[in-house]
């Protein structure tokens, strides 16, 4: 019987093979129907000046939720590229941890856009974001130039 991973399993391995997410700690904690959540611990290394979670942190755990929810949904079939990502902060997390709950809102041939919702453990509305990537795979064959 062959030991094959998960998807969630394949999404946690993709996820910890990248230095960078190490280095910021992320973690995958649960897959959902339409995407995924990640977690980031707040270390003090990770604060900004004021105390609280660094925007630079939070927008690359913005990144990389909408990243993650794309390798689940296609086990890492597909290979992709961030084109746009925008964070609202609300709220600054000074403590415990910042959740990234991220939802595929549209998957299209080339582009699939995603939203993120950023808590602190409590629960609490710490921001939002919107990113979009492109699938390197799609662009390769839509594109005039790909044969030039």
């Amino acid at each position: 019987m062959k030991n094959r991973m998960d998807g969630l399993d394949q999404t946690r391995a993709f996820i910890a093979k990248i230095p960078f997410n190490a280095l910021l700690g992320l973690e995958v904690l649960r897959a959902h129907p339409d995407g995924v959540t990640l977690r980031c611990r707040v270390r003090p290394e990770l604060l900004n000046s004021h105390g609280a979670m660094h925007g630079g942190v939070t927008a690359s755990l913005v990144d990389v939720a909408v990243g993650a929810a794309i390798h689940y949904r296609f086990r890492g079939a597909r290979s992709i590229s961030t084109v746009e990502l925008k964070v609202s902060y609300f709220l600054p997390v000074t403590n415990g941890a910042l959740l990234a709950r991220a939802r595929l809102l549209r998957v299209g041939s080339t582009l699939c856009v995603g939203r993120v919702d950023l808590t602190d453990d409590e629960g609490n509305l710490a921001g939002t974001a919107i990113v979009t990537y492109i699938f390197l795979d799609a662009r390769a064959t839509s594109s005039p130039r790909a044969s030039a």
